[in-house]
């Protein structure tokens, strides 16, 4: 099975006095503002890293969802913060982390158990997979 999704982005003039507008194929994003002030200085507004930080931490909840279920467990909660790091690196920019913060309420399982699935759904969630940055994880297990 082969799925596409379609984001798009329209920008007008130069890079720091340039603006643009971000739009996802099911409009949940519809020609949503964004420039380098949101982007480099801190402005409020969207940017591309704070959409990759809820794409990663909506599929990695998402696959440890599944990889839960297939153990036998169902979560009463999952909470899942990204923190993508965007540094300057070689002339340019990179995205050169990802940082997963989860707060999880799992009833039966124990926190061994759990740490194993949870590195198993960072490791096999799609977004995992296409970043190209160091991925780490902090999960909590509450008792």
């Amino acid at each position: 099975m082969k799925i596409n999704r379609k984001g798009s982005a329209h920008w007008e003039g130069g890079l720091r006095d340039g603006r643009g507008a971000i739009s996802t194929q099911s409009g949940a994003l519809d020609k949503h503002p964004y420039g380098f002030a949101s982007r480099f200085e801190g402005v409020p507004g969207t940017n591309p890293e704070e959409l990759i930080g809820a794409a990663h931490a909506g599929c990695f909840t998402m696959a440890l969802s599944l990889i839960l279920g297939e153990a036998g467990l169902t979560a009463t909660s999952l909470d899942t913060a990204a923190t993508v790091t965007l540094e300057q690196k070689d002339g340019g920019y990179a995205i050169t982390a990802v940082h997963l913060v989860l707060d999880a309420a799992i009833p039966g399982t124990d926190d061994a158990t759990f740490q194993q699935l949870a590195a198993a759904a960072k490791a096999n969630c799609p977004v995992s997979k296409l970043l190209n940055a160091e991925i780490t994880l902090d999960a909590t297990l509450a008792a």
